[in-house]
């Protein structure tokens, strides 16, 4: 499992843009994880699947609300990361109004959360294989902190908890 100290896995994220910007971009558009952050500060957190009742109804609306204040605390973007499909996470982006504040990319394939070992097995349920619940701070690619949630849990990797630890 990565940890504090670790670098963030060389993978590549999609990303579903409604906005054209340079080039033909509107569509899922692959994100580069490493070319990403280098020289940035990004709050990152994961959660098992869109439009699920927690990471709609709280987990996702936190970070959109203090996305202002993670800007004053230093961070340079938030992500939020689900083994969704990019397009499923940009009807959530639209649903979430997360546009400006919160970049949402799928890791459709769970790629990086098997890079980074915090994969959530809920193939019981009919899920699949997911992404755990969990937050972390990257600064340049290296993991400052992070904070896993335990099963079914919401407890850790809240805004308020992140964004403490981004004013540090």
């Amino acid at each position: 499992m990565i940890k504090v100290g670790d670098t963030l896995p060389a993978t590549t994220l999609m990303e579903y843009s409604e906005v054209e910007g340079e080039g033909c971009s509107i569509g899922p558009n692959p994100v580069d994880v490493a070319k990403s952050v280098a020289g940035k500060t990004i709050a990152l957190f994961a959660l098992p699947g869109a439009f699920t009742p927690t990471c709609s109804a709280k987990h996702v609306p936190g970070y959109v609300e203090k996305a202002a204040e993670f800007k004053d605390a230093g961070v340079d973007e938030i992500w939020c990361v689900s083994v969704n499909d990019a397009f499923v996470m940009g009807a959530w982006a639209r649903d979430q109004q997360t546009g400006g504040k919160v970049r949402m990319l799928g890791d459709g394939s769970a790629d990086f959360a098997k890079a980074t070992g915090l994969t959530l097995d809920l193939t019981g349920r009919g899920m699949g294989v997911r992404s755990n619940r969990y937050s972390m701070l990257v600064k340049d690619g290296k993991v400052v902190s992070l904070n896993v949630e335990a099963p079914g849990k919401f407890e850790v990797s809240d805004a308020q908890t992140l964004l403490a630890q981004a004013r540090g």
